[in-house]
């Protein structure tokens, strides 16, 4: 019985290492394949951005700026305008408490054209566009038809993905003037026609704090949303056969739901990374 014991105890010591182990190779096993999808989408960038310039790209990218830029304006007004209203009353009653409601129009401003104008404007066109996207290229891809684009040698990449990163990056930066524009008029309209605050003080305090650094920075940032969430949306739909926890219609829906969420994760930690750096 002695030596039985003694036996066993190494495939015991065994499977306890194991045991306490597994939680580390959970953690190493999704590092690994954080890190690899985090290159292959830096690649996937990188081969689209350079086939940007080729010829017969500006119809595309044209057509894409409708669907991305102009069909989310109304998307883009409704909220900047209730979040400017929501911001001017919030702020008209707490800066009334120290007599400073004065500055309720700067305060307005830079909160929008500097943070929430690049940040929910991003949000919004993921939702709208960067799913629709997804679901697009998605189908595209389960149904053959990206390989349909490989046998008749029309570059995928060139043809699908390329304008709709070029669309992105010039209509960020115009939704996001849009909102701050239509953002700051909601101020004025909850802070100065409902509640009665100047309105003069309001649109000079504006016009007097407001720097040019601000308004680039914010663009800075809309641009940089813009690279994300069209590159994440694009590519969870390029490759939305490759998933390894469904496959079919539910793989495309799956990829549009992690497109979304994951482009929303993403402009968070980037525009703490960007303040960080422009501050």
């Amino acid at each position: 019985m002695r030596v039985e014991s003694e036996d066993q105890r190494p495939e015991s010591d065994h499977a306890l290492g194991r045991l306490l182990t597994r939680p580390f190779a959970v953690i190493g096993r999704a590092a690994i394949s954080w890190v690899n999808h985090l290159g292959a989408a830096s690649i996937f960038l990188l081969l689209a951005v350079l086939k940007i310039l080729r010829p017969k790209q500006l119809p595309k990218i044209v057509q894409q700026i409708y669907y991305i830029g102009a069909r989310s304006t109304m998307i883009i007004t409704l909220v900047g305008l209730f979040t400017g209203m929501v911001l001017g009353l919030q702020s008209y009653h707490a800066l009334v408490k120290f007599g400073a409601e004065g500055a309720l129009g700067i305060l307005v401003a830079l909160s929008l054209v500097r943070e929430l104008g690049p940040v929910l404007t991003a949000i919004m066109i993921a939702a709208r566009a960067g799913s629709a996207i997804t679901a697009e290229i998605g189908i595209q891809r389960i149904s053959e038809q990206i390989d349909a684009l490989d046998t008749m040698r029309i570059d995928p990449l060139r043809y699908l993905i390329s304008p709709r990163i070029a669309a992105s990056i010039i209509s960020f930066p115009l939704l996001t003037a849009l909102f701050d524009l239509v953002g700051i008029i909601g101020g004025y309209i909850s802070g100065v026609l409902l509640l009665g605050a100047n309105a003069g003080t309001y649109f000079h305090r504006v016009q007097a704090s407001m720097e040019m650094k601000d308004v680039t920075e914010g663009f800075i940032k809309a641009i940089v949303f813009a690279v994300i969430v069209s590159t994440v949306c694009c590519y969870q739909g390029y490759f939305a056969h490759m998933r390894t926890d469904s496959h079919g219609a539910k793989a495309v829906g799956l990829s549009t739901t992690s497109a979304v969420v994951l482009s929303c994760v993403l402009i968070c930690v980037a525009d703490y990374v960007v303040t960080s750096l422009l501050i």
